[in-house]
């Protein structure tokens, strides 16, 4: 779920350009006001535990398949100090948790199946607010297809596939089905069937759960090498038409105005020469993504307008237009600041920010280093995307504390030294962030074998919620 194997494979990357997005000293975070921004004083405290579909209901050591191994679990989650849950109900196969009008329903995953006769969904809603605790429902929005099972929408649908499955260039420049490349089956965003499929889907949970919020996660395209089909090309042309008067557009070498050569780093393909258009190719994607969510808010709060809205996104910024996404302020223009640097960005990138649809924002602070300090690199700068307190510091930076944020700690897949060290991270988070924390996943905390101290981590998560 998490994109841990994308932060691994664009490290090495980053961390030679982190001197670039850095800066030594700074102003101190918004104050809040009538521009809708949130007090940096302001901590609401709030402790959300991620419960990932495939690791906690069909995983090995999954509790989550058993009614009363879920009761016990949110007993001990409650007594510990959690405050809520955010569930997975559309995993990357493209299936449901619950029966769907729109899609496949998950039933079983190597044999292991939920308990016959319940919904998965309507019981962890009653459950979590049994306890007075939030549940959120999470949805993979652009993915359908698991790779690692050969299972999902793309796998079963040879229509849905052949029109709508994301084409991307290899490092030879070929454009190729990402499936045939041997990862997950992401579909095009650009695409409206599937702009529409993955809102009926949202306003189907909203409409047929008691869910207090709906979080997106893989709301985005795969990679930087993507989308690259004939839809992408022609909407591309008619966008630079449009917002720029480009006659010459429809006359492009495509995709090698974009990208003319790519090359592989940590097991990614990047860009090696870039083309005449690869930064408007990046403000067109940005305003893709930004659009969607807009109608995806729109179509949560049509249904029941109490629900919060929200998204997962990884916190290296400085990266993330790779995947198409701007999760910063509008008021923030990463063109037009001097402060970070961000070749990448265009004039009018700010338009594409999307904080401000957001009720709820969580970023993937999955990192081990916690303070700037601790690193003789990173001691005399305050933004940083590769260190908690400096991801933190430049979240704030750029989304203006426009939305509540919750920083997130991988309990499980980083090599943490200690448990004493996972609690100190999520103590830094809940004090430094305006929402709270995220840990992720649940499955770490009871299951010894799936983190990376071989230890239960319930003591080390309940010292660091505590004040």
């Amino acid at each position: 779920m998490k994109q841990i194997a994308h932060v691994m494979n664009i490290l090495v990357a980053v961390l030679l350009l982190a001197t670039v997005a850095c800066k030594k000293n700074g102003a101190s975070g918004d104050a809040g006001g009538t521009d809708g921004s949130i007090a940096d004083t302001v901590r609401r405290r709030n402790v959300l535990a991620w419960v990932d579909c495939r690791s906690n209901v069909y995983g090995t050591t999954g509790r989550f398949n058993d009614t009363a191994q879920i009761r016990k679990t949110l007993d001990t989650l409650k007594s510990i100090g959690v405050t809520g849950l955010v569930m997975d109900v559309k995993g990357s196969a493209g299936y449901t948790m619950y029966p769907s009008a729109y899609t496949t329903q998950y039933t079983s995953i190597g044999g292991k199946s939920f308990t016959p006769n319940v919904d998965y969904v309507a019981f962890m809603v009653d459950e979590a607010h049994k306890r007075n605790m939030k549940i959120y429902a999470s949805t993979v929005t652009f993915v359908e297809g698991d790779a690692s099972r050969g299972m999902g929408t793309l796998y079963d649908n040879a229509a849905f596939k052949s029109n709508y499955e994301s084409i991307v260039c290899d490092v030879n420049g070929n454009r190729v089905s990402i499936t045939s490349t041997g990862r997950n089956g992401f579909v095009n965003p650009a695409q409206p069937a599937v702009q529409e499929r993955a809102l009926n889907i949202i306003k189907e949970i909203v409409t047929k759960y008691n869910v207090d919020g709906l979080i997106l996660d893989y709301a985005r395209y795969a990679d930087i090498y993507a989308d690259f089909s004939d839809f992408s090309k022609n909407q591309f042309i008619s966008f630079l038409q449009d917002r720029f008067q480009d006659n010459t557009a429809a006359n492009m070498n495509f995709p090698k105005d974009i990208v003319a050569s790519w090359k592989e780093s940590a097991g990614s393909v990047l860009p090696n020469v870039t083309g005449k258009y690869f930064n408007k190719w990046l403000l067109y994607r940005s305003g893709v993504i930004y659009d969607f969510f807009k109608k995806a808010r729109a179509t949560v709060k049509a249904v029941k307008s109490n629900v919060e809205f929200g998204v997962y996104v990884g916190a290296w910024y400085g990266t993330y237009y790779q995947v198409g996404v701007n999760w910063a302020s509008q008021d923030y223009d990463p063109f037009g600041d001097q402060t970070i640097r961000f070749d990448w960005a265009y004039p009018r990138y700010n338009e594409t920010g999307y904080a401000e649809q957001l009720d709820i924002l969580m970023t993937g602070n999955y990192f081990t280093q916690i303070l700037l300090s601790e690193n003789s690199a990173t001691a005399n700068l305050k933004y940083h995307w590769w260190s908690i307190e400096g991801s933190i510091n430049g979240i704030k930076y750029i989304t203006k504390n426009k939305v509540p944020h919750y920083g997130s700690v991988d309990m499980g897949n980083l090599n943490w030294s200690s448990k004493s060290e996972l609690t100190r991270a999520i103590k830094y988070i809940i004090d430094n962030t305006t929402g709270g924390v995220m840990l992720f996943d649940v499955v770490h905390m009871y299951a010894p074998e799936t983190n990376q101290l071989k230890q239960p981590l319930w003591d080390a998560v309940a010292a660091g919620i505590k004040k």
